[in-house]
């Protein structure tokens, strides 16, 4: 009996844990191709950090503009361009 009171917790937790993850799987998912869609952005601005100086372009290596990039893609890339014109004028 003693080995089986000491195992409840450890059930108790694991069937919690697995309710939870059945219960964010959405939410889980979405921060995870958020995070991807991030991390590409990143080293698009990393590879054009690289590359701008021919180009004419000084966009900043960060989170920031890495998660424009990741959730608005192309446009979001326009609207970094813009921006930084905007503010270097």
């Amino acid at each position: 009996m003693e080995p089986l009171l000491n195992a409840l917790p450890w059930v108790a937790g694991g069937l919690f844990l697995v309710l939870l993850l059945a219960v964010l799987r959405r939410p889980l998912s979405w921060l995870g191709r958020l995070a991807a869609r991030t991390g590409v952005g990143l080293g698009v601005l990393y590879v054009l950090s690289w590359a701008g100086g021919a180009l004419g372009l000084h966009l900043g290596v960060n989170l920031t503009n890495a998660l424009v990039l990741g959730v608005l893609g192309a446009p979001g890339f326009g609207l970094l361009v813009a921006l930084e014109w905007m503010l270097a004028v």
